[in-house]
Parts: structure tokens; sequence; C-alpha cells
């Protein structure tokens, strides 16, 4: 089955399994509503290309992985465009939860997507209890403190951040579970495999700060220019556009070279390579080139 089929049957069961008598309706239409239509998957593909070059021995516990960083993906979406932060219209081409709903909703959907993530990973894994403990630490650590996606957001409300730190909390952290939490599902050694996720989301954040300087807002679905405007570090700001389209190459070949001795390595280095070379618009691209 391919990775994108399992992705989505993934999250539907799991949405599904909450979307019992007494849910409030319109939260669990906020929540589907985040999360449906997906994006391009990017991080629960990943996890399931580890898991697959691993081995991927109990599919079920990698889908289950998969499927929980995604949510906190979204969540992370949802609460990062509220008025507080970003105060963001749009997101993937529609209007963002607290525009199509309200603002509150958003912040519970967000929460309830938190929560649902960690209930889908006890869930699935428990025909495999000694993979549920690796893989609930790995996937809380991307998410809290000290170096997950909250205090990714939090560098935000600091007076100065390290570029670094900033992109390793608030987008490499997610990575860096991904490419764990896969090893970790598929019964591998997990420790391996943070540094390819953290350079991966690293890339990825880099890719981000490009697309927001210098992309268009019709074509990614969200506002750019949003950098410059709130003040957030970023990439282009400090290294300039054409430094920091070199430093998403080195990036990207720190994170080839950096795969641990697996099974599927050729393959996983060929999905990498793949993945990379939709970073960037086509003009920008070729700038890259």
């Amino acid at each position: 089955m391919v990775a994108m089929t399992r992705i989505e049957r993934a999250m539907n069961e799991a949405i599904a399994a909450s979307d019992g008598s007494g849910c409030p309706p319109r939260l669990m239409a906020a929540v589907r509503y985040a999360v449906f239509p997906g994006g391009a998957r990017i991080r629960p593909r990943l996890c399931l290309a580890v898991a697959e070059a691993c081995g991927d021995d109990q599919p079920a516990v990698a889908d289950a992985a998969a499927c929980a960083i995604e949510m906190l993906h979204c969540a992370s979406l949802v609460h990062d465009d509220l008025p507080c932060f970003d105060n963001a219209d749009e997101r993937r081409g529609k209007p963002s939860v607290h525009r199509a709903f309200d603002e509150r909703l958003a912040v519970l959907a967000g929460d309830a997507l938190i929560v649902l993530a960690f209930q889908t990973i006890a869930r699935q894994t428990m025909l495999a209890p000694p993979r549920c403990g690796a893989l609930q630490l790995v996937v809380a650590r991307s998410v809290g403190m000290p170096l997950g996606i909250v205090a990714g957001q939090a560098w935000e409300c600091e007076p100065e951040a390290d570029l670094s730190a900033y992109h390793r909390a608030k987008t490499g952290a997610l990575f860096a579970s991904a490419t764990v939490a896969g090893a970790a599902a598929a019964g591998a050694e997990a420790a391996p495999w943070q540094l390819l996720g953290e350079r991966i989301g690293e890339a990825y954040q880099v890719a981000d700060d490009i697309r927001d300087a210098a992309g268009d807002s019709v074509d990614l679905g969200k506002p750019v220019g949003q950098d410059a405007l709130l003040g957030r570090p970023s990439a282009v700001l400090q290294l300039g556009l054409d430094g920091a389209i070199r430093r998403l190459k080195c990036l990207v070949a720190e994170a080839v070279e950096g795969i641990p001795a697996c099974p599927g390595a050729e393959d996983l280095k060929a999905h990498i390579l793949s993945e990379s070379g939709r970073l960037l618009p086509k003009g920008l691209a070729l700038r890259a080139a």
C-alpha cells in the first residue's frame, strides 16, 4: 500500500474513533477541517519511509506514529495561524480554522489534535507494548520543552533568537521525531536517526523562509512576507536569498550523507532527494541549481 493511502486511512480511522455520541459537532468539524484535505503529508511519509528502510515489521505501529506526527503538525498550524501569533487568514488555500469557525474553536481543535496524537499511539501499540513507551517519549519531546515545537513558537516571543535553535525547535523537532519514530516503530535502534531528521527539518525551514521572502501567495496557499512583517527569525533575513539557498543545498547534502546503515538506505536516499527537489517553486529551484 502506498504511503499516502496508509496515512489517510490511519488519519480517518483515528479521528473517527473520537467522533462518538456526545462529541460537540462543531469541534469535530473544526478538527476534520484542520486535517482534511491534507497537504503533502511530508512528515508522516518520511516516518513511513524510515520504517520501511528499517524493515517495517509492524505496519500498524508505523502508521500510528506517522498519524500522530501529522496530527501534531496540523495542530501547530492551527495555533500558528491564530491572531495572537501570525493572524493568518488562509492556510492550504482555504480560510484558516479560526476564520472558518472562530478563535475559541481553533484553540480547542488544536488542543484536541495534540491529545488525539497520543491516544492514537497508545491504541495502536497495544499489541506491541515494548514500542509504546519509546514512541510516546519520542513524539512528546518533539512537542514540548526544551526543544519541541512549543519551544520553537516561544522563541518568536523572545527579544532575540538564535536562528539555528529556532529552526531546530519550530520545524526540525517534528522531522527528527518522524525519523526517530519511524525507526522505533520498526524495532530498530532509534537514536542514530535523530541527526537525519534535524538536518531535513532545518532544510524545510530554510526553504520555508525562502518561499516566504520570494514566493507567491497564490501558489503557496498562504500569505508571504510574514517573516519580515512580524520580525521573525529568517534564514533569508540573516543570510540573504542566495546565502539561504546555499544553506538549503548544504543541509540536503548533509541529510543524505547522514542516513544510518539500514536495509533500505538507497531507497530512503532516493526519497529524500526527490522530496528536496520539490522544496522551492520552479523559478527559485532553477536559481538554486
